[in-house]
């Protein structure tokens, strides 16, 4: 792919990239050019296509911008990767210049050689912010790590792929999946059944997360031989984890107690994810958030890993982002 500027007018900058296959432009531009809309419509420019052209019109560090990611896109397709709605909104977001550059570079330096990924049984997941990146990294570098932020963040479902990919490739022999049951501000009643059909609602966004990497045989049997554990906070106490990755979700609805429990469960080879949002805690009035005591307690420790998300890291509906932040604006 070569780039031909053009020189700029006094009204505008235009720069014109050239790509050689015109069937990966095509899927490059998308539906309808829908991709190209959205790049156009992120950045306040334009982008016309011409042949085995784009023409990008606009403000020079737009221009710029949109060529970068454009380049980006098309490197993906040539390494025989879709190019999705997702995709493109996760490069808009992803790509940098100058010192934040420089700066994610350095932070993810144990992935270079290639894109961030995260191989499952079923998908190939990439993290799509950078605090996402970030995330990861800490994930299968650190010890014990902690994950912060509001809904639709990927907090826990990027800790579980990467729990399923250590799994199968042998880093850990199981994996452990807890959160406390709380009910989320209403009362359920007494549910019927055994244990199990009584805790498994509370369970049921762990059971979702695993069917998205895990054909549902493979993760029948794995449950069944105990190699792969969904159970409730309280479950956890009197035992030792070693050899496993082990994610604790929800994890402001933890007491202060059950925190230091849990957090003491870690045992030798094993992972250790904490997942949770403080603005969502459940606990009853005038009980301490397990999360919070842990968060002041040990920020200081070196080989604790602190990973924050915000509105700007909600990758479920857009919508999702502009609901939180209203309600945060209103608390404060």
């Amino acid at each position: 792919m070569a780039d031909d500027a053009v020189t700029p007018t006094a009204a505008h900058n235009e720069t014109r990239i050239e790509f050689p296959d015109n069937r990966l432009l095509a899927e490059l531009c998308g539906e309808f050019d829908r991709n190209l809309t959205t790049i156009e419509t992120d950045q306040s420019m334009q982008i016309v296509r011409r042949g085995n052209q784009l023409l990008l019109v606009g403000d020079a560090d737009a221009c710029a911008r949109a060529a970068s990611i454009l380049q980006s896109l098309y490197t993906r397709l040539e390494q025989g990767r879709h190019v999705q709605a997702a995709d493109v909104t996760a490069e808009l977001r992803m790509n940098v210049v100058g010192g934040d550059a420089l700066k994610a570079d350095k932070q993810m330096e144990m992935f270079r050689g290639g894109p961030v990924e995260i191989k499952t049984r079923k998908k190939l997941v990439e993290p799509r912010t950078e605090a996402q990146k970030s995330y990861v990294q800490s994930l299968f570098t650190t010890e014990l790590s902690f994950g912060i932020g509001p809904a639709g963040t990927g907090k826990t479902y990027l800790a579980v792929a990467v729990g399923v990919s250590m799994f199968i490739t042998g880093r850990v022999d199981k994996i452990i999946l807890s959160r406390p049951a709380v009910e989320a501000g209403e009362r359920l009643g007494f549910l019927p059944g055994d244990m199990k059909e009584k805790i498994d609602p509370y369970m049921q966004p762990l059971y979702d997360a695993l069917n998205d990497f895990l054909p549902a045989k493979q993760m029948a049997k794995l449950m069944e031989d105990k190699a792969i554990e969904i159970a409730p906070l309280a479950f956890m106490r009197g035992r030792t984890l070693a050899n496993a990755f082990v994610v604790l979700d929800e994890a402001q609805n933890a007491t202060s107690m059950q925190m230091k429990m849990f957090l003491t469960r870690l045992g030798e080879g094993s992972r250790m994810v904490i997942t949770g949002d403080r603005t969502q805690i459940d606990l009853p009035r005038g009980v301490q958030s397990g999360l919070a005591d842990a968060e002041r307690l040990l920020k200081d420790i070196p080989k604790i890993s602190f990973n924050y998300f915000t509105s700007k890291d909600v990758v479920r509906h857009p919508l999702v982002a502009a609901i939180i932040d209203a309600y945060d604006a209103d608390t404060q």
